[in-house]
């Protein structure tokens, strides 16, 4: 096989494994469990041929041990598991997602990775947008997914692949099935593509008409959760640029400025409290969740050390998790926050080792973002809007983190070793992507189209 052949065969790959990651509920809804399980080993697969194709140098002092350590508390956690065969499964998902996700990081490098990731959130917000409009055009009622069978019992809305409520402005919850995960995606897309627009990585009239895409998407999931993770990647975006401006020597005002902030802002959530769930349409109990990190809590209370054994997203037939969170009829399989989660499954022990990946990788991401990046010379270059990338997607998958658990499994735990490993390596290059090649005019000698 040609450079040129294995090369564009590599960004397929990437883009379906990515593509998976991101919406992996669409292949579950689509072909049932076994369908995607099959899907999965596929992109396992491609990921073990990408190693052997690259065999990335794995330098000791360039390996994020926190990873490690993390994974491993979770493999020896069957020891003093409460349902150790729950344990070995949810851990294989976890190593082949870990593995995925190294193997994406350190084959591809941070251009071929952030073009494998824009191509795959083309790929979910276009299908979500294509899914809805099919479903309110043809169906014209909510759509159940496949191989599912709910005898005559009532079904409740959040069981429904798609409520067909497009026309009625929303919420949608795209081949994702999730208005939450959805609104996630497009607000990654607007990250990155806002990132690549900025430092000409895309065309222009292109790179517009994708943002219009995912700022539709967007509005449509109407999220409170993500509009909330938006303020803060608002305002990480606004320290990072105030930092770059103030320079190394002059930051102490930026710290100084974003502690306050964050100390108002604790200050003020508490005082209109109320008023913010009446402004986003949630109830006291903030939609369960204060009622499941109640239950939560109380479990962890009873291992707090080493926890109840790895499970990732919970498996019902596993104690205790059957029945821990049932709302208006609706089993909850996750504890709705990662870090009590990890609390849950393992302990403070795990809980620490989860938060040395987390905060590794976002303070590798916020110096990586606003120091100043320079040549093979050493010579000072411009920054690039690109270098902001890995920091406002940190930030976007701490503040899920709080609300979702989205964290520990599929595209938030591929995404965070992805951005740990690449930004612990330094492969993650400041530099701009190249400018997608102009369009060519067949038969004509006319001027190249000017570049935007």
């Amino acid at each position: 096989m040609s450079i040129g052949g294995r090369r564009a065969l590599e960004s397929a790959y990437a883009t379906f494994a990515l593509f998976t990651l991101l919406a992996g509920q669409f292949w579950r809804n689509l072909l049932g469990w076994w369908g995607f399980g099959a899907v999965a080993a596929l992109v396992l697969v491609g990921a073990i041929w990408l190693w052997i194709a690259h065999r990335p140098d794995l330098t000791w002092r360039r390996v994020p041990k926190s990873t490690l350590a993390f994974v491993g508390i979770a493999a020896l956690s069957i020891i003093w598991s409460n349902y150790p065969a729950s344990t070995l499964l949810g851990l294989a998902f976890t190593l082949a997602t870990t593995f995925t996700g190294i193997s994406l990081a350190l084959c591809l490098g941070w251009h071929g990775f952030l073009r494998a990731l824009s191509s795959a959130l083309k790929w979910v917000l276009a299908l979500s947008l294509l899914f809805e409009l099919w479903v309110a055009v043809f169906i014209r009622e909510p759509l159940l997914p496949n191989f599912v069978d709910y005898g005559d019992e009532k079904i409740p809305m959040a069981f429904y692949w798609s409520r067909a409520l497009l026309f009625d402005g929303g919420p949608i919850e795209g081949i994702v099935a999730s208005r939450n995960l959805l609104a996630m995606a497009a607000l990654l897309a607007l990250i990155l593509w806002g990132c690549l627009l900025a430092s000409g990585g895309m065309r222009r009239a292109q790179g517009i008409g994708w943002v219009v895409v995912a700022a539709l998407t967007y509005a449509l999931t109407r999220s409170a959760t993500v509009i909330l993770v938006s303020l803060l990647v608002a305002a990480a975006l606004g320290f990072a640029l105030w930092a770059r401006r103030s320079g190394p020597q002059h930051r102490r005002r930026v710290y100084a400025t974003a502690t306050a902030a964050l100390v108002a802002s604790v200050a003020l959530l508490a005082v209109l409290w109320n008023l913010l769930l009446d402004l986003f349409g949630k109830g006291e109990d903030l939609t369960g969740r204060i009622d499941i990190w109640a239950s939560v809590i109380g479990l962890a209370a009873e291992r707090p050390v080493l926890g109840w054994g790895w499970i990732g997203y919970w498996m019902p037939w596993a104690e205790p998790y059957g029945g821990l969170a049932v709302r208006n009829g609706v089993e909850y399989l996750q504890a709705h926050n990662a870090w009590l989660d990890v609390w849950m499954q393992l302990g403070i022990v795990g809980l620490i080792a989860f938060a040395s990946i987390v905060i590794g990788a976002l303070w590798r991401s916020w110096f990586l973002a606003v120091d100043p990046p320079r040549d093979d010379r050493g010579r000072v270059v411009p920054h690039s809007a690109l270098a902001l990338v890995p920091l406002l997607a940190m930030v976007a998958l701490i503040g899920q983190s709080l609300a979702e658990s989205r964290l520990l499994v599929e595209s938030g735990w591929l995404l965070l070793i992805a951005i740990a490993w690449g930004t612990k390596r330094r492969q993650w290059s400041p530099d701009p992507l190249p400018p997608m090649p102009p369009a060519r005019v067949p038969r004509l000698r006319a001027r190249p189209e000017a570049r935007s």
